[in-house]
């Protein structure tokens, strides 16, 4: 009689599950996957999916974050008044048909700003050379948020820093992700601890729910300094990102990736991203006060260039950077010029792309020949026949690996951030990205991009559909699981 009833009950459970999962698993497929695994492989779908399938932008964890950056941009609602006004407005002409990109943007997620200047930085041997000296140069205090931040050299160049800082009085925080810099928190961590540097991992990973902790990352890369400057985009502090000695004599790869500095009031948006992270994540909690947004005061003048930081993640109430993104492909009228490490993305990412190129904007995408995994390879390679028989220009980037995450729109819209063009960073993991309305700094990734299509292959459509049967076959299955990565 035992054995009927446990029977019973396991049937109800698994039941349940799947009902739990087509109930809140808003992607089809993904739905129908993790039911297929739950109901033949009942033990290990029950672990998968509560491991890494539940939607976490409406768990308890993640809503007392978003409550308390909600509360947080409250407090500061009426001082941004002071300085925003009707700037969307006041630039409507300048925006011309990006207008709606902007503002889609602006009520949600970020303000529009003018008052900046941007550099675009290629590579880390460009980059770390302006960081290094931007932190010599902090007065106030130094806010750190990366993903993988390694106990090499250019890690402990920065870390050096930061102590001399600590001893000259100003004040620094570290938020490093428990995962990505997993080398750092057994030694580095420690003795920036004991110098005096304020330091919290983001979701500290514990054995319990390891899997899950693994699934939801903090892939942002953030520097603030003073409340005025401010770096964004794709290069970790690592040595591998820097392709000069002595920094890569371990690393062989060249490393192509972009990076972005900012000065001016738009790296109060990436301050406040920071603040509210740390306010998650820390013990202590820091007050959203004018020592930490200081440009709301002052009328001088750093650039003229409109500015937007658009974040996104388990703590936003909607994907905010893959919607700046279709949107922007959807208004462009001219050129869209794209470059991604990981192309895994929504169906609705690739809609986008087809519906322009059909309707005569050139398109072109460079992703790497040289990948750093073979099963995310074979799922992206099964999304490029759609696109190439559309119209879109598909490059292989040959000469190292191509890290940047970059899109220039009509020469006049830049992106340039943490998002991979895949489902992790539109749904599951924290990015940011910052998006520039200028012409210059849109000429300047266009000659970058124009630059590494030299080292590229272009796919050919024909070539493409006469690959190996089963190499098609193989693509079309790691395809199915690309809802999981």
């Amino acid at each position: 009689m035992e054995y009927p009833l446990l029977m019973i009950v396991y049937y109800i459970v698994i039941l349940a599950i799947c009902v739990k999962i087509i109930l809140d698993t808003t992607n089809t497929t993904k739905a129908l996957i993790y039911v297929i695994l739950v109901l033949f492989v009942p033990i290990l779908g029950i672990i998968l999916y509560f491991s890494i399938g539940i939607n976490y932008r409406k768990s308890k964890m993640y809503k007392k974050k978003l409550s308390s950056d909600i509360f947080d941009h409250k407090e500061l609602e009426e001082q941004i008044k002071l300085f925003s006004g009707n700037l969307l407005n006041q630039n409507k002409s300048t925006l011309a048909y990006f207008y709606q990109l902007a503002n889609i943007i602006t009520p949600k997620a970020s303000l529009i700003t003018i008052n900046n200047e941007t550099q675009l930085l290629r590579n880390g041997e460009t980059k770390y050379p302006e960081v290094l000296l931007a932190l010599k140069q902090a007065k106030h205090h130094i806010h750190i948020e990366y993903y993988i931040f390694e106990n090499d050299i250019i890690g402990n160049e920065i870390a050096n820093i930061l102590v001399e800082k600590v001893n000259q009085g100003i004040k620094v925080r570290l938020i490093y992700d428990d995962f990505g810099s997993q080398s750092i928190r057994k030694n580095l961590i420690k003795q920036l601890k004991t110098k005096g540097v304020a330091t919290a991992p983001f979701y500290k990973i514990k054995l319990i729910v390891l899997a899950n902790r693994l699934n939801y990352r903090n892939h942002r890369k953030i520097i603030v300094i003073d409340g005025k400057i401010g770096f964004v985009g794709g290069i970790n502090i690592s040595d591998k990102y820097i392709n000069t000695a002595p920094y890569n004599n371990k690393n062989k790869l060249f490393w192509r990736d972009t990076h972005l500095k900012i000065t001016g009031q738009a790296v109060l948006d990436l301050q406040h991203i920071f603040l509210t992270d740390w306010n998650f994540c820390a013990k202590d909690n820091v007050p959203f006060s004018h020592d930490y947004f200081p440009t709301i005061q002052t009328d001088f003048c750093f650039g003229n260039k409109l500015v937007q930081i658009s974040s996104s993640g388990p703590d936003s109430a909607y994907p905010n950077i893959m919607y700046a993104l279709i949107q922007a492909i959807l208004l462009s009228r001219e050129e869209i010029l794209i470059t991604t490490p990981y192309f895994i993305p929504e169906k609705s990412y690739t809609d986008a792309l087809m519906i322009m190129a059909l309707s005569g904007v050139s398109i072109k995408l460079i992703i790497p020949g040289i990948s750093d995994s073979a099963f995310v390879n074979a799922a992206s390679n099964s999304y490029y026949q759609d696109l190439l028989e559309a119209g879109v220009q598909i490059f292989k980037y040959q000469k190292g690996f191509v890290h940047a995450k970059t899109m220039v729109c009509d020469s006049f819209v830049s992106f340039v951030g943490t998002a991979n063009l895949d489902n992790r960073s539109f749904d599951l993991n924290f990015e940011v990205n910052a998006i520039v309305f200028d012409k210059k700094l849109s000429e300047e990734l266009k000659q970058d991009f124009l630059y590494d299509l030299q080292d590229s292959e272009e796919i050919k459509l024909q070539e493409w559909k006469e690959r190996p049967y089963f190499t098609q076959v193989l693509e079309r299955i790691a395809r199915l699981f690309s809802p999981l990565m």
